[in-house]
């Protein structure tokens, strides 16, 4: 069972729980948000692979839907929207409407299910601590370090990786699994930024 979803593709990995804050100057996207607030619907964020060297254009398979939760008209004279994270889905097909917009055949990934986080991730739980320490970002993040799939998607949505970790994050379907891969991949930040200090 698929359903219809306008796509936008950017060249960024919507992760669910994450703020994504968009201009939006293009007459067929400006004529998407007024549908999707008209409807109370979401639309589909989904990476544009092809600003990516050898990516062989296109956009990913897998992608986020984006709820609008706020709006306003910026001092440029834009239309700027904060969105937020939802369900995950997978592209089964897509087809273009007359003014160029993306609509796909989606159909939804099965919610994960809350998970203990184990103890050889308590390393996770103690740096997303650190992190809700600073009260600015405290007042952004909604987040059960207590629950694996909430602190995976919390914590890859803070830290700096390049799109396809941050794609390949997203596609995981086991929360352990992604407290693993965020490890292996603090471990590899770390270890770069220590090489660059010596």
């Amino acid at each position: 069972m698929t359903e219809s979803l306008p796509l936008f593709p950017l060249n960024v990995v919507l992760l669910p729980g994450a703020h994504l804050p968009l201009r939006i100057f293009e007459s067929r996207y400006i004529d998407m948000v007024r549908e999707c607030l008209r409807k109370d619907a979401g639309f589909g964020v989904v990476w544009r692979m092809d600003t990516e060297p050898g990516a062989g254009g296109g956009h990913a398979a897998v992608g986020t839907e984006a709820r609008i939760r706020d709006f306003t008209t910026l001092k440029d004279g834009l239309l700027g929207i904060d969105c937020e994270g939802g369900r995950r889905f997978r592209v089964r097909a897509t087809r273009a409407r007359d003014n160029g917009l993306l609509i796909g055949e989606v159909s939804w990934l099965g919610e994960q299910a809350a998970a203990a986080v184990s103890p050889r991730h308590a390393v996770l739980q103690t740096l997303m601590r650190q992190v809700l320490q600073h009260k600015e970002l405290a007042e952004r993040i909604d987040v059960d370090i207590d629950d694996a799939t909430s602190l995976g998607f919390t914590l890859a949505s803070l830290l700096p990786l390049d799109l396809p970790r941050a794609q390949s994050l997203l596609e995981m379907t086991d929360p352990s699994a992604r407290l693993d891969a965020l490890i292996d991949m603090i471990e590899v930040v770390a270890s770069g930024q220590s090489n660059m200090d010596t």
